[in-house]
């Protein structure tokens, strides 16, 4: 029974990695991490209109602005990676 409760678990998980990019798993960098949270939030407001309405009104700019910059910051949200250690 516990190898079975176990296998099912495993499965799940794997499930939600695939269908979820940002769940993460134990190889995930920090840096990697905090990118798509950053890019998970930036896809929602331009995503919903009054969540990019609100955040050009707040900011006094055009919504084609905001969300044009919303979509050019999606490349790099937390600037370059780090440099990798060659162990």
């Amino acid at each position: 029974m516990s190898s079975e409760l176990r296998y099912t678990a495993n499965t799940q998980l794997e499930h939600l990695h695939a269908r979820y990019t940002g769940t993460g798993h134990g190889d995930l960098t920090k840096y990697d991490w905090i990118t798509h949270q950053h890019r998970d939030t930036l896809s929602t407001i331009v995503g919903h209109p009054p969540l990019l309405s609100y955040l050009a009104i707040a900011d006094g700019e055009a919504i084609g602005r905001t969300k044009f910059e919303m979509t050019e910051r999606m490349l790099q949200p937390c600037g370059p990676p780090p440099k990798k250690d060659d162990d």
